[in-house]
């Protein structure tokens, strides 16, 4: 089954979510900003996934990353560091983050969700 994390009040997400609807693709929704990823998940699609680079996991356009100044940290940032920080403040994370047994995508591009999700 694939699991969606999203945020009810990002638009993206919710871009996402009808896109998914329209397609008849059935997800579980899970409020990321509520109830963020675990941390060991993290660790796990970070490892996983770690061609894509660790930027491509976080909210870039986000005021908390601003705020952190992560972009300064990021090449230096270990997978350990980086699944801490975003368990434990999802709006770290970039939106929809969607993942299934063999796939994982970060925002929402229908290009992309058309490839993987379908």
């Amino acid at each position: 089954m694939i699991k969606f994390y999203g945020y009810k009040r990002c638009s993206t997400s919710r871009a996402a979510q009808k896109w998914l609807e329209d397609h008849s693709v059935k997800f579980d929704f899970q409020d990321l900003v509520e109830l963020p990823p675990k941390k060991s998940d993290l660790v796990k699609w970070l490892t996983q996934y770690q061609d894509r680079g660790l930027k491509y996991f976080f909210n870039t356009h986000g005021q908390d990353y601003r705020k952190l100044h992560l972009k300064d940290q990021l090449p230096q940032m270990t997978i350990e560091k980086a699944a801490e920080m975003m368990s434990k403040n999802g709006k770290l994370i970039k939106r929809p983050l969607v993942v299934d047994d063999q796939n994982l995508t970060c925002g929402f591009n229908e290009k992309t969700y058309q490839e993987v999700w379908l």
